[in-house]
């Protein structure tokens, strides 16, 4: 059962990773979900060490959330992690991690600053309590600090069996397809297509219940969805991409995410 939030709260602290430890303890905690709980494989998993890793690291910047009553050299402290990553700093050398799976180029050409975002996870000790609210808030005020006006990245669906998520992802197909100028696409040959279910046979409830909570949250603050769903048999997943353009929120949701994004001094 989830801790009381409020009190939660208190416990736990917000930073952007400093030096090699922090990242190493980011890298741990994703072992700890994509590898331990979600059945991840790959070059970049290392058992011995018990990180989850790649050559992207390094370019990245890393939000961590940290439990303060947790010993920092247990490694173990970080219980809750985003991995960010400017447009400005991806086209200047290492590319987007997205692009392994999807044709980025109508993003790209936009010209407007971008950001990525990816292995977004959380302890399961602190889920359904405060931890993802002060890390979206944290990411509000990055946003904001950084001018950034697109954000997307890979969001996953745990396993590979489509017919356990068709409705979910037909209601995405028929509800949430991004505009055409910004639409990435999934590559060929690896292109699924969404559009498993027709639109008048989609079950909201159902599809809803299939729909992991962070993709719930940015369709809540008028996310939009790329072309496609992507097989990623070495993470165990199916991954759609997440869009949020901020010229094209609603209002209400604009004026709230502008509003905890200027709350400065949330992490340094």
């Amino acid at each position: 059962m989830p801790t009381d939030p409020k009190s939660e709260e208190r416990h736990l602290t917000l930073k952007l990773a400093r030096d090699p430890l922090d990242l190493r303890a980011a890298q741990r905690l994703r072992y700890r979900v994509f590898v331990e709980e979600l059945g991840a494989t790959g070059p970049g998993v290392d058992h011995q060490n018990r990180i989850e890793a790649d050559e992207f690291d390094a370019y990245y910047d890393h939000l961590l959330l940290i439990d303060r009553r947790i010993d920092p050299s247990s490694e173990d402290h970080v219980v809750g992690v985003y991995r960010l990553l400017r447009g400005e700093v991806a086209l200047g050398g290492p590319g987007f991690y997205s692009a392994g799976e999807y044709d980025l180029e109508p993003l790209i050409a936009t010209g407007r600053p971008l950001l990525e975002l990816g292995r977004s996870c959380v302890d399961p000790a602190h889920r359904g309590g405060a931890a993802m609210v002060m890390l979206w808030n944290a990411l509000a005020e990055y946003v904001v600090r950084h001018g950034i006006e697109i954000m997307f990245g890979v969001a996953s669906y745990h396993g590979t069996d489509l017919k356990r998520i068709e409705q979910s992802l037909a209601y995405l197909h028929h509800n949430h397809l991004a505009p055409e100028e910004i639409r990435v696409q999934v590559k060929s040959p690896h292109y699924q297509t969404l559009d498993l279910v027709p639109a008048e046979h989609v079950d909201r409830k159902q599809a809803m219940l299939e729909t992991p909570a962070l993709i719930r949250g940015y369709l809540r603050l008028g996310g939009f969805i790329g072309d496609g769903a992507f097989i990623d048999r070495q993470f165990n997943t199916v991954d759609v991409c997440l869009l949020m353009d901020t010229a094209r929120m609603s209002e209400r949701h604009r004026s709230v995410y502008q509003r905890r994004g200027e709350k400065q001094g949330r992490f340094a």
